[in-house]
């Protein structure tokens, strides 16, 4: 594949074509969804490393590339009951026989799958991730297997900045697998959400499954059932439009807290990650995974709060310094790329403006942002393109390709809502709280 695409580049060149060698030919992009194709079918660990590679790779794949691993379906065929009861019988010895489990998975994924069970003495239902027999011990061969084969097809060269990604993308994929540390984050988060619930601030409630020690252990985690829905479904799409108003401020206010409160942030935007349990009595925004939680230092956390809330101000100065210390500007750039990096980062915090400074061809009747009618994603992408362009551009921190992934996921998920609501004073309350 490596010869086909050199070949096939050095022919585009001849013919005045792919001058910047951008790889982007319909030969490359054949290429790109054979190879993705591949990973695909070898599965399991395959998966969820070009999962990530898709959402993380931006800065050292070809376009065309993370455009195909895009492609890689979450859901799988689960594996028989025949290969998964072992683990679960070894894991929890003796408790094994207190439990009645459904030998159907309720859904599979690229490394684990869940099962339904009723806690005999006691009648409640949990469910158990089980992660696949033997992934902990192969999944950093399968990780070396993936990056010779992108090394060998040309599709990655290497150096220092690849090393460094490589090794942020090794540390994820690794805390993907630590159900002793998902199950420490399951039961902080569950508390950080109790206690702000406790406040009584908002119409829509959290809620974080409680975590069953007696029925986990390193590779099964045993947690409450909690039924709801995915924000794509009907069943959400029906509700109204103040409800669903509620929603989308309660997703935007879980970043904010995460961010400058917790110190904690839930990194996977998979909407698989997210039920909504509509009630009468209160809506609950359900949190299901939390092998992607990001606990950044503190110096991460001062950076990036400072960047929003000297952007939300329009201190260019004070936006400028905190990409500086976030590592995504050179400390020597060019006045002109400084004020590049400035501007795009207002335009990402547009949906954060005072709502006399929103764009009124975005706003409804009632002067509400319509977030899915923006198409904010899409304009600050191209601006973003050309600033990445420049070799004053630096590439982020695995931790700041992580906190974009978690922002693209939270403009999603409420545009996916339908919610149009202004949030500049929800905020400028949590920033005036964090000066």
């Amino acid at each position: 594949m490596g010869g086909a695409l050199a070949l096939d580049g050095a022919l585009q060149r001849l013919r005045g074509g792919d001058k910047d060698g951008e790889g982007d030919s319909a030969f490359a992009r054949r290429e790109a969804k054979r190879f993705v194709a591949e990973l695909g079918r070898l599965k399991g660990s395959y998966v969820k490393i070009g999962q990530m590679m898709a959402l993380l790779g931006e800065h050292f794949l070809p376009p065309v590339l993370t455009e195909a691993l895009h492609t890689l379906e979450a859901n799988t065929e689960p594996l028989p009951w025949a290969s998964i009861a072992p683990v679960l019988q070894a894991e929890l010895g003796e408790r094994y026989a207190e439990l009645d489990i459904e030998h159907t998975a309720l859904a599979a994924a690229s490394i684990a799958q869940v099962h339904r069970a009723t806690v005999r003495a006691t009648g409640e239902k949990i469910v158990l991730k089980v992660q696949y027999p033997g992934l902990a011990e192969v999944i950093d061969d399968d990780f070396d297997a993936v990056v010779r084969m992108l090394l060998l097809a040309r599709w990655v060269q290497s150096g220092s900045e690849l090393d460094d990604w490589l090794g942020s993308m090794r540390e994820q994929l690794h805390h993907e697998i630590d159900y002793a540390r998902e199950g420490q984050m399951i039961e902080e988060m569950g508390r950080l959400a109790r206690a702000a619930n406790a406040r009584g601030e908002r119409t829509v409630t959290y809620r974080v499954p409680r975590l069953y020690p007696e029925y986990s252990g390193g590779s099964v985690l045993g947690l409450e059932y909690v039924s709801g829905y995915r924000v794509s479904r009907s069943e959400v799409a029906r509700l109204g439009q103040q409800r669903r108003n509620a929603l989308g401020e309660a997703m935007l206010e879980l970043f904010f807290m995460e961010l400058y409160r917790w110190g904690l942030l839930q990194t996977d935007p998979n909407f698989g990650n997210y039920l909504i349990a509509p009630s009468a009595t209160g809506d609950e925004l359900v949190m299901l995974d939390f092998g992607s939680v990001l606990a950044p230092d503190e110096d991460f956390l001062l950076h990036l709060g400072n960047t929003i809330s000297a952007g939300m101000a329009g201190d260019e100065a004070g936006v400028v310094e905190s990409l500086v210390g976030l590592g995504c500007l050179r400390p020597d750039s060019s006045a002109q790329a400084r004020d590049s990096f400035a501007a795009f980062c207002c335009q990402l915090l547009e949906p954060l403006a005072a709502p006399e400074e929103l764009p009124p061809e975005y706003l409804n009747r009632y002067g509400e942002y319509r977030w899915a009618h923006s198409a904010l994603l899409r304009r600050v992408g191209r601006q973003a393109a050309g600033s990445a362009a420049t070799r004053h551009f630096t590439t982020p921190s695995g931790e700041f390709a992580l906190i974009a992934r978690k922002l693209t996921g939270v403009f999603t998920f409420i545009a996916v809502l339908g919610a149009e609501f202004n949030a500049h004073d929800m905020a400028q309350r949590y920033i005036e709280d964090w000066v």
